[in-house]
């Protein structure tokens, strides 16, 4: 096995190369910065959305399997849709398309469940779901998932899947899961009694073993895969659980939710308030069916992770 790791300096894609050269995989690693690789393993630049098509396949040539983790993530304030457009639709049905011409193996293309559902719309998130996204972000996250499955089905292949993930935390997070533990390493209390959501977590080593068991799972594929940490959590529970990793009294306050609206629309934080009050439960069952364990102690390593942000 020689497996090719795209956005290999990201978040999610540095532990795959991590936990993929402890698995004694050969790896070929691609980055827009290949600079920050270092040396233990064959690295290469990241082809742009329009580089030409012998530059895909050159770049998987001689692979025997992919793992996409290379994209525009959300967490850009100024990207826009044509900047998600190119980076996770075009770029993705580049790579796919010079993949199943060539590569014996599977392809595995990290999504997110904003390819189904906003951040402010409360469900139940399964392979199933019919995908509704309301973003930027999340129609191009819908798309590069059509287009990698296309690309495959093309060749007449059904080895790739594509892996959906909820918010993922660890160390390097952004986003809103990194906002909330900055909100609560402070001593004064919080409001969060109206914070009434529920959500699906993830942690950024539960993704990692996901992906390497869809790359080693001895089955076939399905072409959609839902991972979640087991169970759910309350969001102010969340917040407790960052209080008492970075040493700070828990002190969270019952207060309306009409009474903070307000507040949050004159600070220009309205949506990201709403984004706290929704529920989204994902459902990993069809994985946890295929052999994959979940995460099952998500608040602890919550507060371990604000400890160790501390620290």
């Amino acid at each position: 096995m020689k497996v090719l790791v795209t956005g290999a300096t990201g978040f999610i894609g540095r532990l795959v190369v991590r936990h993929l050269r402890e698995a004694g995989v050969e790896l070929r690693l691609a980055s827009r910065h290949p600079e920050r690789l270092g040396s233990e393993n064959e690295t290469v630049p990241m082809p742009g959305f329009d580089a030409p098509a012998a530059a895909f396949l050159e770049l998987t040539r001689h692979m025997t399997d992919v793992v996409h983790c290379a994209g525009l993530n959300n967490d850009r304030g100024n990207a826009t849709e044509a900047d998600y457009q190119a980076a996770n639709v075009e770029l993705s049905a580049r790579l796919a398309h010079a993949a199943a011409a060539q590569i014996s193996g599977r392809f595995i293309h990290l999504s997110s469940i904003r390819a189904v559902i906003g951040a402010h719309v409360s469900a139940t998130i399964d392979e199933d779901t019919l995908p509704a996204p309301q973003c930027a972000y999340g129609r191009s996250k819908r798309e590069s998932e059509i287009t990698v499955l296309d690309a495959y089905a093309s060749h007449g292949r059904s080895d790739a899947a594509v892996l959906r993930l909820p918010p993922v935390y660890g160390s390097g997070m952004r986003g809103n899961l990194a906002t909330l533990m900055r909100l609560a390493d402070t001593p004064l209390p919080l409001p969060t009694g109206a914070l009434t959501g529920i959500r699906s977590l993830m942690s950024s080593e539960a993704a990692v073993r996901a992906v390497s068991h869809l790359l080693s799972h001895s089955g076939p594929l399905r072409p959609i895969y839902v991972g979640a940490d087991v169970p759910p959590i309350a969001l102010d529970a969340v917040i407790a659980a960052f209080r008492r990793g970075l040493g700070r009294p828990v002190r969270l306050m019952a207060v309306p939710a009409g009474l903070i609206r307000p507040v949050v629309a004159a600070l220009g934080r309205r949506a990201f308030w709403d984004s706290l009050t929704a529920t989204q439960i994902c459902d990993p069952a069809l994985l946890v069916s295929q052999g994959w364990t979940p995460e099952a102690g998500t608040l602890e390593r919550l507060a371990e992770l604000a400890r160790l942000s501390r620290s």
